[in-house]
């Protein structure tokens, strides 16, 4: 098989994996709130959201409805996956400061 014939091959076995890469999706905590406090991701998607913590404390990333809990520490990012998600809201919050750390995932 020629090195052409061989790339083209590769090229055509591997689009179907870069076709279901995550979507990138980044979320802030800045004075124990998310920034923005409605994410709006589409639907039948995975999603990759990284989290940073712009605070000088740790909080805690949580979501009963997306079964995700992570502490993100002081000034550090966090990965979270989740989904395909069917369309909806998925509320997440801040354990540590939930009287304020609150927000939602929004599929459509």
């Amino acid at each position: 098989m020629s090195r052409f014939a061989l790339a083209a091959l590769c090229a055509v076995l591997a689009a179907p994996v870069l076709a279901t890469e995550p979507l990138e999706v980044r979320l802030a905590i800045q004075d124990h709130k998310f920034e923005p406090a409605e994410l709006k991701v589409p639907a039948g998607q995975k999603i990759k959201l990284l989290i940073e913590n712009r605070d000088d404390s740790a909080e805690e990333f949580e979501s009963l409805e997306l079964n995700r809990e992570k502490i993100v520490g002081p000034n550090a990012t966090i990965i979270v996956y989740t989904g395909p998600l069917e369309p909806g809201r998925y509320p997440y919050f801040g354990e540590f400061h939930m009287d304020t750390a609150q927000g939602v995932v929004v599929a459509e």
